[in-house]
């Protein structure tokens, strides 16, 4: 199926910005709150679609906000009525997308056009990088739950970058970075670079 104009079709999905990056694989948990993002939760429990996730440059997350065009899509995993009330859901990183159209509805949800991104295949970890998969392997016991639900691939290079990207202490716009790199290895040597810098700093606060 082609759009106008000979290329891919673009699907329609709802759109919730946050402040935060989320990656293929990676777990993410959201409170509702607002009637608008409640509906939206219905509607994906009872299709079993997607939403998409876009990190938040300006604004904040309730009101008007300015986003990336480069996020994820998430599927909900599990729902559940917490202490406070409010409905809380976890969900899983799955698809990346790039925004091509976006627009409001009446109830207040953005909805967006987007066209998905070409995932890279899995791919063996480089023995330049198995320093990384050992750190990781080291690193994901001491995460919370909602990491143990998920196969863990240490000597795929795809997933470790992914894991890495999302758990060390990045800013924001580095992490957004990370998620639209397209070529693995870049993203470890990335991170390679990044640990090391880190490191030095640490080295030197303690000193």
């Amino acid at each position: 199926m082609t759009a106008q104009g000979g290329g891919p079709a673009l699907d329609e999905i709802a759109l919730f910005p946050l402040r935060a990056v989320l990656f293929p694989g990676g777990p993410l948990r959201l409170r509702i709150f607002e009637p608008r993002y409640l509906d939206m939760v219905r509607a994906a429990l009872k299709s079993g679609s997607e939403f998409g996730v876009l990190r938040v440059t300006s604004g904040g997350e309730v009101g008007p906000a300015e986003t990336v065009d480069c996020g994820t899509s998430a599927r909900i995993t599990d729902f559940d009525a917490l202490p406070d009330g409010l409905l809380g859901i976890a969900c899983r990183g799955a698809r990346r997308f790039r925004l091509a159209i976006r627009r409001q509805q009446s109830d207040g949800l953005h909805v967006g056009n987007v066209r998905w991104l070409e995932e890279p295949p899995p791919a063996p970890l480089p023995p330049q990088f198995e320093q990384l998969g050992r750190l990781l392997g080291e690193l994901l016991p001491q995460l919370p739950d909602e990491y143990g639900g998920s196969e863990q691939r240490l000597d795929d290079a795809v997933w470790v970058g992914y894991r890495l990207a999302e758990i060390l202490p990045l800013p924001l716009a580095d992490r957004q970075r990370y998620l639209e790199l397209e070529d693995p290895s870049a993203r470890l040597r990335m991170l390679e670079e990044f640990l090391a810098q880190w490191r030095a700093q640490t080295r030197g606060r303690g000193a």
